[in-house]
């Protein structure tokens, strides 16, 4: 795989009110920094070097925060949504993707939105469901995509990674499974935010 990550930060994080009144999620910070900073500091430590962050709301604030990721030691540059285009979606405004990259949300914290994931002997996904009320095998929000996964992805459309899945299955393409047996948290909500700032702050997220 290339080492290339596209950070998908164009949410206007309604669910972590009010914390994300004056700013945007991406900048909210986790301990000392903002999430999306410790996740960049992160990519730069598994030796990324270049980053794309689709941003839009309050993009602007984003990106004079992080700027061409100099700061960092590692490439940052930018694509805005005009209008939402939800997870997948965004890929196919970025013209110079490599053949194989990461894609992640930029709201996570791993030590490495949610949907059943079914798979058969091979590891492949073989069906999909979004939010479901039951625990299961789950998508983190971290892919592995192929370049050519984005033909599937129609242009200026609201397209997630659940509409991408069912795609794909529809095809028979089948994407494979990578289990993970590490720490996640996905901070969407203001109790989910305080359990962030908890791990953080006692070193389970190594920077």
């Amino acid at each position: 795989m290339s080492k290339r990550a596209i950070i998908l930060a164009g949410g206007k994080g309604t669910r972590l009110k009010p914390y994300t009144i004056t700013l945007p999620k991406p900048l909210v910070p986790v301990g000392e920094m903002p999430i999306l900073e410790i996740i960049i500091r992160q990519l730069k430590k598994s030796g990324f070097d270049h980053i794309t962050l689709t941003v839009s709301h309050l993009a602007e604030i984003i990106k004079a925060f992080f700027g061409d990721g100099s700061k960092w030691g590692i490439k940052i540059d930018y694509t805005y949504e005009d209008k939402p285009l939800s997870t997948m979606g965004p890929l196919t405004l970025i013209p110079d993707l490599p053949e194989n990259f990461l894609v992640m949300n930029g709201d996570i914290l791993s030590d490495i939105d949610y949907g059943v994931l079914k798979k058969d002997e091979q590891n492949r996904l073989v069906d999909f469901e979004e939010k479901p009320s039951y625990d299961f095998l789950v998508s983190m929000g971290i892919y592995i995509v192929n370049k050519e996964v984005v033909k599937c992805i129609p242009d200026n459309t609201f397209f997630g990674f659940d509409h991408l899945m069912y795609e794909l299955i529809k095809k028979s393409e089948f994407p494979y499974l990578y289990e993970y047996e590490g720490y996640w948290l996905d901070i969407g909500r203001p109790d989910d935010y305080e359990i962030a700032i908890e791990k953080v702050e006692s070193g389970v997220f190594p920077l």
